[in-house]
């Protein structure tokens, strides 16, 4: 667990997360009173500040948190939460609607684990499903004695929902927040499909092409399928042209710039990239992919929505479309803190300053399993259950200073422990004398 201890390190060392670039800024500092209760985030100038006078201490390290050696008026400003749930990625922003109006201070991107979750589940499940196909003792079928609560998701979608709830927990905790902003996403599957089913006015509404243009960028990240390249005014471009029998599914749609999209023409896709076949496989295989991931948002966002609801905060909500408006119409670049900010109707006049968010991945906590199995699931060894060898443990991202050898020099990154004290840090292995812990395990890594 993370320790509720100041941190007591050289101030050089301290001043990593508060270091920028010349073209980004960095996040907002959480503030915390000496006796935890928050405070509202300050600048990195004026955070560094106070470090080198010696008026506060470095509380946590990410997100970068610092607690004050004496009490602080509490003066607040509205602040919220605004999130847009992905499938593989959660935008997150804090937005302070201050006397020169709506700002964002602070930007991070979740990465969830979900498909990870999904395939050792699998995994799991063959294993059992073999054993007992086996000719040993009688284990009778156990598929009709199971009951699931109201409102179950399994497990990879569960966890896209707890995570981004932790998260808003831990940012209640350190931050003034009154209200948070979530995308409301709904792709309808069945219009992307199959446009052309019977009765389709209702379809063609003025919100349809939006929504198959917003789940397009989605789908192709904001990039050219042709060339890749990121620009703004991307053109919705039919794979197979209309005009040689292709139809609106949006397996045979893509984004296209205006470059790519002159030069293609009324050519079929085989044509237009026969000298480049590594563009071409790509293609398909992009083109072949299936709707999981929008059918994962759609299963979670309800379930999502009414979690933030028990904050006992007001919960504002907008659709995909209402967030990709808002972002274009304002010039911003597509990512997804930034989509984030954007959310609703408080995203049309949002001032987003290139930061640089804090990427957040998910890693996990370890599993409880006793033996590990080889592929045909028969015991290979028996796990121990300490987790904590010299006092680190796996997760844990540490300094290391190495004096000589091949990788001489300060490194920092997550280790994963053994039993002896040679530590696997990154690509190679460390003793545990160089190292420094700096960030206890809590289950994710991060970067910028």
């Amino acid at each position: 667990m993370q320790s509720d201890k100041p941190e007591h390190a050289p101030l050089g060392e301290l001043y990593m997360a508060l270091t920028r670039n010349k073209e980004t800024m960095s996040n907002r500092v959480f503030v915390l009173n000496p006796d935890t209760t928050p405070l509202m985030p300050c600048t990195a100038k004026r955070a560094r500040k106070m470090l080198e006078a010696g008026k506060a201490a470095v509380w946590r390290r990410y997100p970068f948190t610092i607690i004050l050696k004496s009490e602080a008026g509490k003066g607040s400003q509205p602040l919220a939460l605004k999130l847009d749930p992905g499938s593989k990625t959660t935008g997150m922003a804090l937005v302070l609607d201050g006397k020169h109006g709506k700002k964002a201070i602070w930007g991070a991107e979740l990465h969830h684990r979900g498909h990870a979750i999904r395939d050792s589940l699998t995994r799991r499940r063959q294993l059992r499903a073999s054993r007992r196909s086996r000719k040993l003792r009688h284990r009778p079928a156990r598929f009709l004695n199971r009951t699931r609560a109201e409102g179950w998701l399994p497990p990879s979608l569960m966890h896209r929902v707890l995570t981004v709830i932790s998260w808003a927990k831990r940012l209640d905790r350190f931050t003034m927040l009154d209200s948070f902003s979530m995308e409301l996403v709904s792709f309808d599957t069945q219009k992307m499909m199959n446009p052309d089913i019977q009765r389709q006015d209702y379809q063609r509404g003025t919100l349809f092409g939006t929504e198959v243009r917003a789940y397009l960028m989605h789908k192709w990240e904001g990039k050219c399928a042709y060339c890749g390249k990121k620009e703004k005014g991307l053109q919705v471009e039919h794979l197979l042209p209309r005009s040689r029998g292709g139809s609106n599914r949006i397996s045979n749609l893509v984004m296209s710039c205006q470059k790519c999209n002159a030069a293609k023409g009324s050519k079929a896709l085989e044509e237009f990239l026969r000298r480049k076949p590594a563009g071409l496989k790509r293609i398909q295989e992009q083109q072949k992919q299936s709707l999981a991931d929008t059918a994962a948002v759609n299963a979670t966002k309800h379930r999502l929505l009414d979690e933030l609801k028990c904050f006992g905060y007001p919960v504002e909500t907008g659709s995909g479309a209402q967030t990709s408006f808002n972002r274009q119409q304002q010039g911003y670049d597509k990512a997804h803190w930034i989509d984030a900010a954007c959310v609703g109707d408080s995203g049309e006049q949002v001032q987003v300053k290139p930061l640089e968010p804090l990427k957040i991945k998910c890693m996990g906590r370890g599993n409880r399993q006793m033996c590990g199995t080889d592929k045909y699931g028969f015991p290979i060894r028996h796990r121990t259950r300490q987790k904590v060898f010299f006092g680190f443990q796996t997760g844990d991202i540490v300094r290391a200073e190495v004096l000589s050898g091949k990788y001489v020099g300060v490194h920092v990154g997550r280790i994963a422990v053994r039993a002896r004290p040679n530590f696997k840090l990154e690509t190679f292995d460390v003793h545990a004398k160089y190292l420094t812990a700096l960030h206890k395990a809590d289950g994710y890594s991060y970067s910028f």
